[in-house]
């Protein structure tokens, strides 16, 4: 008999069998899923940063099965996303995010050498985004030339692979800096991260803390708290820097404690009372960055907390029907509506979901390594 995790992942297998069809079909890479159907990325085509999640979710169900239904499905993808490389203009730093899991993943996986020089050429792009004076830029609009963020902490998995594959210590030296500027800038006193924080390009210096994604300036936007926690998480498993274990620690320990009594997660830990907003992206991002935290530790404290968090999400928002082509309910891009989505269906909620299912199961084929 299955465990109820064990059965969950079946389930989501299943249901992407099927539902993958009608995204192949229309020849995209799904975003969200309202109304019994796949909708695109709503900005930048398939240069927007969550690309990578369609075909990353494809690879960890045919690692889990070796079903070549998923396989074609996560290489139709893929091409989509290399097909971005010609164009650049709208490449940032999220292409950890975007080739990492799919070409990365295509390497890791079946070994295809021309997936390897992909991942290579993104692992490129992201390298030469680093601001020597000490930062990676988030993104290219004019009066952004001195942002950084929190979510570039899971980027930094593409510059540390890209040193194992090459031996060139250039990509790993570049993560290194910009993880070292996180904890300097970011982390909190109270173990909480800032989502945005402007440099000053020319030399460095920190010049403001911004509001980004959450509630309002100086609040706790739940999903950075999640990009931190794991984010630091796989900088340790990359280096073994006890001060990036650390920081992953108090961080967890922050989430911990704002995880609601039913394992949902509040779209800002500090939002009003109402109205109500959940991100439960940044419950299914934390559950698998508490995961690899309770193995890298030894402490069952953050196992648990993350079957809490995976418990909430498979109890109360999980849809099995078709009613959306996803998983995963009241996923929230940002708490002030910015046209990305609020309370749907988002895919990068059902990647990590699957992802925090598969390492649950002793499946997950780690795609950040």
């Amino acid at each position: 008999m299955l465990n109820p995790y064990e059965d969950a992942a079946r389930k989501a297998a299943e249901k992407f069998r099927r539902t993958a069809v009608p995204a192949a079909e229309k020849g995209i890479l799904p975003y969200k899923s309202e109304d019994g159907a796949w909708i695109p990325s709503p900005f930048d085509g398939n240069s927007w940063w969550t690309g990578g999640f369609w075909p990353g979710l494809m690879w960890q169900l045919y690692a889990a099965a070796a079903d070549p239904f998923f396989l074609e499905e996560a290489r139709r993808a893929e091409a989509l996303l290399t097909a971005e490389f010609r164009s650049f203009r709208y490449l940032n730093h999220d292409v950890g995010f975007m080739y990492l899991l799919s070409c990365g993943a295509d390497w890791k996986l079946t070994g295809d050498e021309q997936a390897r020089w992909d991942t290579l050429h993104a692992a490129s792009l992201l390298l030469g985004r680093l601001n020597p004076a000490g930062f990676i830029r988030a993104w290219n609009g004019e009066n952004q030339l001195g942002y950084a963020i929190i979510d570039c902490m899971m980027n930094l998995s593409l510059l540390f692979w890209a040193t194992r594959e090459t031996g060139d210590p250039r990509f790993a030296h570049a993560a290194r800096i910009h993880a070292d500027t996180t904890l300097r800038e970011f982390l909190r006193p109270d173990g909480s991260v800032s989502h945005i924080v402007e440099f000053d390009p020319e030399n460095g210096k920190r010049i403001r803390e911004l509001p980004g994604q959450g509630y309002a300036l100086g609040t706790s936007w739940s999903r950075g708290q999640a990009w931190g926690l794991y984010g630091f998480t796989l900088a340790w498993l990359n280096t073994e820097d006890p001060r990036y274990l650390e920081a992953a620690r108090r961080i967890a320990d922050y989430f911990i404690a704002h995880i609601r009594p039913d394992g949902l997660t509040d779209c800002d830990f500090l939002q009003p009372k109402a109205p109500e907003r959940l991100d439960n992206i940044a419950g299914a991002v934390a559950a698998c960055g508490l995961l690899e935290l309770s193995k890298a530790t030894g402490d069952d404290r953050f196992r648990m907390a993350a079957l809490r968090l995976v418990d909430g999400l498979l109890t109360h928002c999980c849809d099995w029907t078709d009613r959306h082509l996803g998983l995963l309910t009241h996923c929230t891009a940002s708490y002030h509506d910015d046209g990305a989505g609020r309370h749907t269906n988002i895919t990068y909620g059902d990647y990590f979901l699957v992802e925090a299912l598969a390492k649950i199961n002793g499946t997950d084929p780690m795609l950040w390594r």
